[in-house]
């Protein structure tokens, strides 16, 4: 006997192709009904026989579309309905949006061959896609997913893909970002005056303004991409004098995998990752490199490459017509946000592009490329920068009936918001000192409570008075009226990686390691290189790197050779004078008498080792310092490492002893691999000798010292199985993960105001 039962899907389950593949399955069981969008996921109405049912449901369940994730999923017996078919009836949003939102996919298989078959209608069309991949959350307006609350609302298909998305057997069933080049968006190209080029083949003419040594300022699908020739070291130079980036890698775009292994060796897991939907740039080591590609111009001084594949229908047919690797990097001048409108790129960039391939379709939600690396030896991978593909969802447990923003941090701004049943986290904004950047940032969080039609009820802000996210995060809970609560910055790191690990709930203590550039301690000093103890909902700070003079401000940032100049002793100085003039010698050794501000920061410790071997005094980019002590180890011998430290007092990591030791190597003309290779083992050791202390079995690891992937491989052979360790693992390291650690923190653990 026939019954009707009502299914209900949460997850991301919009915009991934969950109707058109329900439609298919209850077709084939010759079941009636319909399936629709709504604010909260996919709603499934059927009618039959209840063993038919049941067999839809577990067969839905087990073989779900391929880019979709399901959450929860409900089946329930309702009031009989008798229905003519099956079919896919409008969305219709009757609440406030509560589902996970769908992010970016890259160009699938099926698409790639489309637009290069000469008998394919789609043939050349750039803005291919299906219900398997093309932009999402990038052109996304509002929801629940349907092409109305998109961009494309103002592309009308034509006839052809009309029939497309109406024919339950075409790939295209119900693909909301279906168009061709009869209906869909256009590709114009211009010279950097705003002339515009004719040619009967836009991007056969953007390849070769690209080959003879031009620099092309390229729209794609999340925002506009500088791109040049890679073989070509002239036009990098070129681009790097125009963008201000004097050393800071360029991402590298290979026109397919079979070029790259040709030239690079790269293992399963980076291939997997690089093929993926999300498609990031993955980091991977230049050894035995066999291609022409201008290497000291791309990558100044780096033994690694930043390598993606085309990831769009624009970049995969640019790439078929290229064949060789060409640069592409964020369209913005150096530190500012990526550019999306095309009247700003042509403002901003016309100094820095020869030429712009433009498009009629609009971004609302701009990102960067993500980008991810994969430690040597265990193949850790470590997120450098959390965007496109990855944003803006977040899977976290998280029970609260309270509507959360934090406000994560200051120089790799992201923003956390829990506005319903599901948390996101958005793409890496960027450094807030900067105008441009504070300004997107602002703009996401409205972003956000327009999206969702909710405004916090709850914010939380760093304990730095000084960053801008914290009096952004002040200034709204006052406009709101609402709470806002203060979390320490390495509080917060750390209770990001018990978040992703789900570890709050454990009964055993878990030492936490934090170590990074810089965060306002408790006692008013600079943290950076701490010690934490969790352990039934509580965390306490039970050791740190010793305290060192904190000089000059945020300039010890950016200048190693500062660092340097706090951890030196009067037997260094003669390679301290060959840094600074006797005027800054006088000026700083001044300050140092004087400052009364601390810091314990083992980014600044990595900063004083390179500007001791000679390797970085002056950062062009964030992290330089750091990434080029790295880049000095080709690879280590566990057992011919020593350690610079033997004992740690009290929790006390004596850093000036570490850093002594360290000297004493180098002024017995120690090579730099192995005092670099000896420092990083000693910073695993100290973790290690540290747990040991403190009689802790598992070890919880975050900060922007965590993305060193040597580090990572040491710690993990020295703690052998003895210990458990966590690192993030679907976050940056970095300061990207504040906003999460926020969030975690007031969750968790007791908080004041």
């Amino acid at each position: 006997m026939s019954k009707t039962y009502k299914i209900s899907v949460t997850g991301r389950v919009q915009g991934v192709g969950f109707r058109p593949h329900v439609f298919k399955l209850a077709n084939t069981l010759q079941l009636q009904g319909t399936v629709s969008n709504n604010e909260e996921g996919v709603i499934i109405n059927l009618t039959g026989e209840p063993d038919v049912v049941r067999s839809f449901y577990e067969s839905l369940m087990s073989n779900p579309p391929k880019v979709s994730k399901i959450k929860e999923h409900h089946l329930h017996e309702t009031d009989y309905q008798s229905f003519d078919g099956f079919s896919i009836v409008p969305s219709i949003k009757s609440g406030k949006l509560n589902l996970q939102l769908t992010p970016d996919f890259a160009i699938c298989d099926d698409c790639k061959k489309e637009v290069t078959d000469k008998n394919n209608r789609r043939y050349h069309y750039p803005f291919t896609t299906c219900v398997n991949c093309g932009p999402r959350w990038a052109i996304t307006n509002s929801f629940p997913f349907e092409r109305n609350h998109t961009n494309l609302e103002s592309f009308e298909m034509c006839n052809t893909c009309a029939d497309e998305y109406t024919n339950p057997s075409d790939r295209r069933f119900h693909s909301q970002n279906n168009t061709c080049s009869d209906c869909g968006i256009e590709l114009k190209l211009s010279s950097a005056d705003g002339m515009p080029i004719s040619t009967n083949n836009i991007l056969e003419k953007t390849a070769e303004l690209i080959k003879a040594g031009n620099i092309l300022a390229i729209k794609n699908t999340s925002g506009y991409l500088l791109c040049c020739d890679a073989n070509n070291p002239e036009v990098i130079k070129k681009l790097r004098d125009r963008k201000n980036r004097p050393t800071k890698p360029f991402a590298i775009l290979y026109p397919s995998v079979s070029l790259l292994k040709q030239h690079l060796k790269i293992n399963q897991i980076q291939e997997k990752i690089l093929t993926s939907p999300e498609s990031p740039i993955v980091i991977i080591p230049k050894t035995d490199f066999k291609g022409n590609l201008a290497l000291d111009e791309l990558a100044p001084n780096l033994n690694q490459l930043g390598i993606m594949l085309p990831y769009s229908g624009i970049l995969h047919l640019l790439a078929t017509e290229l064949e060789i690797p060409i640069v592409a990097t964020s369209g913005n001048i150096h530190a500012s946000p990526i550019i999306s409108e095309e009247k700003m790129a042509h403002e901003e960039l016309c100094e820095v592009a020869d030429y712009f391939l433009d498009h009629d379709l609009k971004i609302t939600n701009p990102q960067d490329d993500s980008v991810v690396k994969f430690s040597a030896r265990y193949d850790e991978k470590i997120i450098f920068r959390r965007s496109r593909g990855l944003s803006p969802n977040f899977d976290a447990d998280i029970s609260t009936d309270k509507k959360i923003m934090a406000m994560g941090g200051h120089l790799k701004s992201t923003i956390a918001f829990l506005p319903n049943d599901y948390l996101y986290i958005s793409q890496y904004l960027g450094n807030l000192d900067h105008f441009d950047v504070f300004e997107r940032y602002i703009k996401t969080t409205e972003r956000f409570m327009e999206l969702f039609e909710e405004s916090p009820e709850v914010v939380l802000v760093d304990k730095h008075p000084g960053y801008n996210s914290t009096r952004h995060g002040i200034e709204l809970a006052n406009k709101s009226k609402v709470d806002f609560y203060q979390v320490q910055h390495h509080k917060a790191h750390f209770a990001s990686v018990l978040g992703e690990h789900a570890l709050f709930d454990k009964k055993s203590a878990i030492m936490g390691v934090v170590w990074d550039g810089t965060g306002f301690g408790d006692d008013s000093q600079i943290w950076g290189g701490e010690f934490f103890n969790y352990q039934n909902r509580e965390m306490t700070r039970v050791g740190h790197f010793d305290y060192y003079d904190w000089l000059a401000g945020d300039k010890m940032a950016t200048e190693p050779r500062l660092s340097f100049f706090s951890l030196a002793n009067d037997t260094m100085q003669s390679e301290i004078s060959q840094k600074f003039s006797e005027e800054e010698m006088a000026i700083y050794h001044h300050l140092k008498k004087k400052e009364p501000l601390k810091t314990s920061s083992v980014g600044r410790l990595f900063d004083a080792v390179a500007s001791l071997l000679n390797l970085c005094d002056f950062n062009t980019y964030e992290g330089e310092a750091a990434i080029l002590l790295e880049n000095q180890i080709g690879d280590y011998e566990l057992e011919n490492c020593k350690t610079y430290v033997s004992e740690i007092v009290n929790g006390m990591v004596p850093t000036k002893k570490l850093f002594n030791n360290l000297y004493i190597d180098f002024k017995n003309r120690k090579g730099k691999e192995e005092i670099i290779s000896n420092f990083l083992y000693t910073l695993a050791n100290i973790i290690i000798k540290m747990a040991e202390q403190l009689d802790i079995k598992e070890i919880a690891m975050s900060g922007g010292v965590f993305q060193n992937t040597v580090l990572a491989d040491m710690i993990k052979e020295i703690s052998e199985d003895n210990y458990k360790l966590y690192f993030n693992r679907n976050l940056s390291p970095n300061d990207e993960n504040i906003s999460f650690g926020q969030l975690m923190y007031h969750q968790h653990i007791k908080i004041e105001r």
